[in-house]
């Protein structure tokens, strides 16, 4: 069994700098710059060479270990992106880039993955195999970096890949792992109602879009309500719709888009045949035409078994027994779905819940926060996690 003793004390420190960094400069999806040029001065400042740049704004390297013995590659990854959300957080490192925030934790997820690597690059002699970090972009929005990460080939010859998340669900210094579907599929739709303007004081001269707009987002909703069974994860969810301009006249156009999160491919197929078959029948009914286009996101991420019974012995080596816990699936997306469908892999989530902190709030809301004094425990989760995956027969 490959061991490691825990982080030094400069790489804790350094690793709450490289956090809080990162959070005061937040970049979104497809256009991470800074962040991969930040991410590329630590890697050489810690004396890690040798690395290149993928799927746009990412940053990949290998770190092989020395002791020999071991073929195998093991994929790290970290998402890097943030998301378009004014910050009301309240922390002393809040975003400099207004109207833009590290509100899902990938600020953390990188800073732990930069500690990961550079503790493994710096007893490299002590372990064998190779751990390949990757520091990939656009988890949040289309184009997927997941998605490209895989299509340029950067697991091809990888045996198995490990993901993190912060979890503000789950109390500090928690780890939650389980084999088996861990989050759901997610897809993007996109609706154009066309009808006939007219004045509204004779709305019969015309054809209402929005009319026929309200109609399908009520109608929807059957979908899950009275079509589904109950244990199988779906969520159908319109959050946009945008049409009219004008106090007096019927609205000629309206457009909608939404989601539809699934937890097998059977059911996002069926939930997207359904939402055809709506939208043309009450087209037809409402004498309006109607535009639908589908672009399919995130496959559901799938934790490998094994590699799940390896996080969980390694939170109880590093935590005790007790510390590591199933919990639920979450019914969000993300993009790590992709390399599950590539290599056998596992996704884990690191508590970061601490009412006394302040860090309470959901993802992807202003005021969220991250105890990170659990942040070091997650950086040494990656490495005996990696250590372990690579030592596997």
């Amino acid at each position: 069994m490959q061991r490691l003793e825990g982080l030094t004390a400069d790489l804790r420190e350094q690793l709450l700098a490289d956090r809080r960094h990162l959070h005061r400069n937040p970049e979104l999806s497809n256009d991470e710059r800074q962040t991969q040029a930040y991410i590329e001065e630590r890697l050489v400042a810690e004396g890690m060479h040798g690395h290149r740049r993928v799927a746009g704004y990412g940053v990949t390297l290998d770190i092989t270990g020395e002791r020999g013995n071991s073929n195998r590659k093991v994929a790290v990854r970290a998402d890097i992106d943030a998301l378009p959300i004014l910050e009301d957080s309240g922390v002393a490192f809040t975003s400099a880039n207004s109207g833009v925030m590290h509100a899902c934790g990938h600020d953390a997820h990188t800073a732990m993955v930069l500690a990961a690597a550079s503790h493994l690059h710096r007893n490299r002699h002590q372990f064998s195999g190779t751990v390949r970090i990757i520091f990939q972009p656009a988890e949040e929005a289309e184009p997927l970096g997941g998605r490209r990460i895989v299509e340029e080939g950067l697991l091809d010859d990888v045996d198995a890949a490990i993901g993190i998340h912060v979890d503000p669900y789950l109390d500090a210094g928690m780890i939650a792992v389980a084999p088996g579907p861990y989050t759901l599929a997610s897809d993007i739709f996109d609706l154009v109602v066309t009808g006939v303007a007219a004045h509204a004081a004779k709305p019969s001269d015309g054809v209402d879009a929005i009319t026929a707009a309200c109609a399908i987002v009520g109608e929807v909703q059957k979908i899950v309500s009275r079509e589904s069974d109950a244990y199988e994860p779906l969520v159908v969810s319109i959050t946009g719709i945008e049409g009219g301009g004008s106090y007096n006249i019927v609205a000629d156009e309206v457009r909608l888009k939404g989601t539809i999160r699934s937890g097998s491919l059977a059911t996002r197929r069926r939930a997207q045949d359904r939402l055809k078959e709506i939208v043309s029948g009450l087209a037809i009914a409402h004498r309006v035409t109607a535009r639908l286009s589908f672009i399919d996101g995130e496959p559901p991420v799938v934790n490998d078994p094994e590699l799940a019974g390896i996080v969980r012995a390694a939170a109880a080596r590093l935590l005790g027994d007790g510390k590591a816990v199933a919990g639920t699936g979450w019914t969000a997306a993300d993009d790590f779905g992709f390399y599950c469908e590539k290599v056998p892999s596992v996704y884990f989530r690191l508590g970061i819940r601490n009412e006394a902190e302040g860090a309470t709030y959901p993802l992807h809301h202003p005021k969220f926060r991250i105890d990170e004094s659990v942040l070091p425990l997650g950086a040494e989760m990656i490495i005996e996690s990696a250590l372990q995956a690579v030592s596997a027969e």
